[in-house]
Formats: C-alpha cells, structure tokens, sequence
C-alpha cells in the first residue's frame, strides 16, 4: 500500500544529497511532488505560506537550529496544527539523546540508514493514528474541549492500541479546561499501571497548577533522578521553584535544562530575567547575551532583550558594554514596534546609572509619552518602568503604571509580584488604594454588562463586555464575563462565528491567567453545548493553503 494521495509533504534536509536520495525515496511510495526546506529558517517561511500533511525533518541540520528546535517553535508559534505530521529522522547516536532530552516529541522517529519500505511502512502507521487523533484535535481546535473529551473516551475503547496515548490527551484536555482532579486521576491512572515519564510530568503539573508543591517537587526530583535529560522536567521543576519564590533554584534547574539544550532561546531569556531577580547578574548577562547573538537573524527577535541584557551590565558597572548594548539596540531594532520605546528605556535606566536625574528622567518622560504603547511591553519591563518612576520621583507617572498594570494584568503572580515591589518602596497604600480603584471598575463594567444582557439588550452586553476586555485584557473575570456576553448572545440570536472566535479566544487567554478557575469548566461546557444545539461540526479533512512551487 502506497501513501495516501495528493498527501503534501515537506522536506526538511540541509543536505543537497540526502535531499536527492529521499525524493526517490519518498517518489517510489507514492510522493510525487515533496517540496523542501535546507534550513529551519526556510522551513519556517514554508510552513506559514502552506499547509502540509507531512513534515519529514532531519535532526541534524547544520548550524543553529536542528529538527528538535524546528519542531518545539512550530508547535509554541503555533505555526502548524496538531495534525500536521512531524517525523524526525536521526542517526543512532543521537536517538537516545533526543527522545529522553525532550517532552514535545515528533509524532515519529526513523533511524538511518533508512530504505524506501521503512519510510513507507512507518509512514503509514503515523497517518493511521493521525486519523484517529484526528477528531479530537479538530474539536479541540474549534474550541469544544468538552466534545474532544467525550470522543477520546470512546476512542479508547475503539482504538485499544492507543488506549495510553489517548488518556494522555483526555488529561491535558481536562487540564486545559479546569478541570484539574479529573486530570490528575487519569495521569495517577496511567502511572499505575506503567512508569512513563510523560505521565509523571503531567501529574507534576497538575500539582503545580493546584500548588501541591511538596508532591509536585517529589515527583519531579524523582523523574530527573531517572531521566537526567529530560529537559521538560527541570523547566517544570523551574516554574515550581518560581512560584513558591526560590529564585536561586529556579535558576539552576533552567541552568541544567539550558546546558542540556543550548539554542532554545526563550528558556535562555527566562534564565537571564530570572538571575536579574535572583541578584545574580554575570549568569543574566551570558545568558542575555547569547538570546541577543542568536536571535539576530530570527524572526521572533524581541527589542526587550537588550533592555535585559543593559540591565545585566549596568548591575556588573559594565557601562561600556551597556552603551554598546543600546547602540545596538538603536541601528538594528529601533524601527521596529517597540524598538523607540525600549530605546527610551535603555537610556533612561544608564542616565539613572549616572545619577544623571534630569536626563534620566527627559528619558523616562520620552518612554512615557504614548501609555498605550507601554501594553506592548512585558510584564517584567513595565514593573521595572514603574519602579524606575518611583525611583525617580515620578510619582504621578508611576500611579498611571501601576494602575494600567493592573487592569491590564491581573492574574494572581502579576499582582503578588506588583504588591511586593511596592511594598519594598513603603508603597504598600498605594497598592490596595489602587488595587480597590481597579476592583471597583471591573464591577462597574461587569455589572452594566450583566443589566443589558438581563434587560434583551444583548448587542449592547456584548459591545460592553469586549470594550471592558480591551480596557483590561489581563484581568480574568473580565474575560470571563466578556466570552460570557457573546455566548449569550448566541444563546438568544443564533450562530455567529466570529462571536464564537472571540469567545475561544477570550477563554483561551483567561486559562493562561488563571489555569485552575474554576469557571472554565462551566464556560467551555456552556459553549459545548450551544455547537451542539447549532450542529457546529469541525471539517473532516483539514483546509488547504495553495499550493507552492516544488523547490
């Protein structure tokens, strides 16, 4: 049995040889026309352009990325979907290092020397599971959860060869929807019967959602103790040690991971803001420094980078390496969109090193100038802005930042973070006052919302609602009650699809918030059943892109 027809697939080989040998391969097995990629860059612009069934990569692809690297910034960009497949193909030597070295694994590995009836026969198997998984992947993405779940419950019993895996996929749906015990019972269940790594992970991280540290910890320190290169486990491992504030541990649990796994730049960003917390300014600096050296030809560079890394610099007294920094900075990243904004801010926290105050604060007045482009920033920059301004003695400035912080991120951590910072300045008044300006806004916006959508005026709760989602896209009860309105809506006037749209996207944005809410089961239930009473169904065959030119 040949593949499956008119299947596309991609590519991926630095190797012009390799290349040559793989599209017999691949021609001789039903593949008429694949199309490839020489680097993960090109992979990358490939794969945004069009939609491919098959990505078949190489794990060793030269300098920079390889195909591990490739696949976890497809999957966190969200640049190809669940049923795209990813089947890595790797040497011996590198098998056992990148199966245990990682928990986002390809949905297959092909050891070499590979023929054409190994390639055919295991590609096969690969799209038979795909097309059971599929299901559950296409109602998960068109924001039914709840239906995925019910369908991977029968699945189980109608695929027994993929019983475990499908147990694992009902568990992070459960997860993803709040509902943490049912989680945590189906990882304990699988665990029970078989030592996987995965499962021990995935429990941990349902404790660390339920903040059962001790246990999560246990577990963790257990399964590293075992799988020592298991690099989902020491960032796990990281998070836990964050959250229950050991800043120290935190970092060398990312230290470990970051060693295991050199080119992964967002954990080598978080290691350098983490040891900027932690006082620890050289490892901020090395780390800061190779996010800076190695995003320079990415398509995710991020001005805040060198802002974090100045920061590193001025704490060693390196002014000449933080000026160097910033020039940086301005020739390669100013036009970017906050490019001018963090050069503001990289000349007013070296202006304030100087304890040159009237320049440090023209420079802090030029970042401050347009506040709704501070949103743009992350969390941790407009802390430090905020402090800078009280720092400063720009105290009205720094009230404006601490109550747009607020609104616009209101999770747990964002506030106990923003309180402690506060209250290390003799702030703590200031914090609840604005605390409980903010609080009584979020009523007020919820509360007219509500009184419209009581009164029929459901067109008026919704515009209500998503203005107060923009005012304040952090605050989770504000999302709630936003994705709320437009479901009502629905509810009352029918099927309306972008409203549907938002509201997965509000839902989706209030789990990242606050994962363990428990008003994310009642929503995700209420949305389940209104596609349920409007027939909403996903496509059985995924949606193709035009089709490009074979290279």
């Amino acid at each position: 049995m040949l593949l499956p027809q008119n299947i596309d697939v991609l590519v991926v080989e630095s190797q012009a040889s390799m290349r040559a040998q793989l599209r017999t391969m691949l021609g001789s097995i039903g593949v008429e026309t694949p199309q490839f990629a020489a680097s993960a860059t090109m992979a990358i612009r490939r794969l945004r352009e069009q939609h491919y069934d098959l990505v078949l990569c190489e794990y060793n692809l030269g300098e920079g990325q390889d195909g591990q690297h490739l696949l976890e910034d497809l999957r966190q960009h969200e640049i190809i979907p669940r049923e795209t497949l990813f089947v890595m193909i790797t040497g011996e030597r590198n098998f056992e290092r990148v199966t245990s070295a990682c928990e986002l694994a390809p949905d297959d590995y092909i050891l070499k020397p590979l023929t054409a009836e190994t390639l055919r026969v295991r590609l096969l198997r690969a799209f038979a599971k795909r097309d059971a998984f599929l299901p559950a992947w296409q109602l998960a993405r068109i924001g039914d959860p709840v239906g995925a779940i019910e369908y991977c419950r029968l699945a189980r019993d109608e695929h027994p060869q993929y019983l475990i895996d499908f147990m694992r996929l009902q568990a992070e749906l459960h997860a993803g929807i709040g509902q943490i015990a049912e989680a945590e019972a189906l990882y304990r269940e699988i665990l029970a019967a078989r030592a996987i790594p995965w499962a021990s992970l995935g429990l941990a991280r349902v404790l660390v959602t339920k903040k059962s540290w001790i246990e999560a910890e246990h577990i963790l320190t257990e399964l590293i103790a075992h799988h020592d290169r298991f690099i989902e486990a020491y960032e796990l491992l990281a998070r836990l040690h964050e959250e229950s504030e050991r800043p120290d541990e935190a970092c060398t649990a990312l230290q470990r991971a970051s060693e295991l796994s050199p080119y992964r730049t967002s954990r080598l960003r978080h290691l350098g803001e983490l040891s900027l917390q932690a006082g620890n300014p050289a490892t901020a600096e090395h780390s800061l420094s190779e996010v800076v050296q190695r995003s320079k030809h990415s398509e995710f560079r991020d001005p805040e980078d060198h802002v974090r890394l100045l920061q590193a610099q001025l704490a060693q007294q390196k002014l000449d390496a933080a000026r160097e920094t910033l020039e940086d900075l301005e020739r390669n990243l100013a036009r970017q969109p906050k490019g001018e904004l963090c050069s503001a801010i990289g000349n007013a926290l070296i202006h304030a090193h100087l304890q040159d105050r009237d320049q440090a604060r023209s420079a802090m007045t030029g970042a401050l100038r347009n506040p709704a482009r501070l949103r743009e920033l992350s969390v941790g920059l407009r802390q430090d802005l905020m402090k800078a301004c009280f720092d400063q003695q720009l105290g009205n400035e720094g009230n404006e930042l601490l109550a747009d912080l607020m609104r616009t991120a209101g999770d747990d951590r964002t506030l106990a973070s923003t309180r402690a910072t506060l209250q290390a300045r003799g702030l703590e008044h200031l914090s609840r006052e604005v605390e409980a300006r903010v609080q009584a806004e979020v009523k007020t916006l919820v509360s007219t919302g509500a009184e419209k959508a009581h009164a029929g005026d459901f067109d008026g709760a919704v515009s209500e609602m998503m203005n107060a989602a923009r005012k304040m896209p952090g605050n989770p009860h504000v999302l709630f009650n936003a994705a709320l309105a437009l479901l009502r809506h629905i509810e009352n006037r029918g099927w309306n699809e972008a409203f549907a749209t938002q509201a997965r996207g509000l839902i989706s944005r209030a789990h990242r918030l606050s994962p363990a809410n428990p008003r994310l089961t009642a929503i995700t239930e209420f949305m389940h059943a209104l596609m349920k009473r409007y027939g909403i169904r996903p496509d059985r065959a995924p949606a193709r892109a035009r089709k490009g030119r074979t290279a």
